[in-house]
């Protein structure tokens, strides 16, 4: 589904964006990677760049972000406020993250294929898996490729102390 728009919305359940690879944006890139275990001495020198649009859009025609809202994949680790990067070229295979259009709705659901049955599963055991039956319109939208979460703690500002009237005598 898209349109002349950037983004689209149905239903508020996705915010959609369609992806634009026409800028270089080199980054700095440690190409040795970083331990999770033990630390290894920092590198004095990053010579490595990685430009993300070509990182994790392989298809920049079919390639769209979007918005997670709602809580149905959180035991994946996808929240809502989290952005998806969605290919609309690949095929769907069984156990694929994808995200479809039932009965003119988004859902973003693990597809599970079964001979002659289409499964969609949440990731949260507050909702059932979904049999998408013959009456039904479905479609899946696109595969999602990759995830892109925000892990920095923004600051809460603290709370003032009450003033207090103290009278002394």
């Amino acid at each position: 589904m898209h349109t002349d728009d950037d983004s689209v919305s149905l239903q508020h359940m996705l915010e959609i964006y369609s992806s634009d690879v026409s800028s270089f944006e080199p980054l700095p890139y440690a190409d040795e990677g970083v331990q999770a275990g033990f630390p290894s001495p920092a590198q004095d020198y990053i010579t490595q760049t990685i430009d993300l649009n070509r990182e994790i859009v392989r298809h920049p025609m079919a390639t769209f972000f979007a918005r997670v809202r709602g809580e149905s994949m959180r035991d994946e680790g996808i929240n809502d406020g989290d952005l998806l990067v969605i290919d609309r070229s690949l095929d769907p295979g069984d156990g694929d993250l994808v995200v479809c259009c039932l009965d003119n709705e988004f859902t973003l659901k693990r597809i599970r294929i079964e001979p002659g049955r289409i499964w969609l599963v949440a990731a949260n055991e507050s909702y059932d898996p979904i049999l998408v039956t013959e009456g039904q319109e479905f479609s899946v939208w696109g595969v999602v490729t990759y995830t892109i979460k925000h892990f920095h703690r923004r600051k809460v500002a603290a709370k003032q102390p009450a003033q207090r009237n103290i009278n002394k005598r």
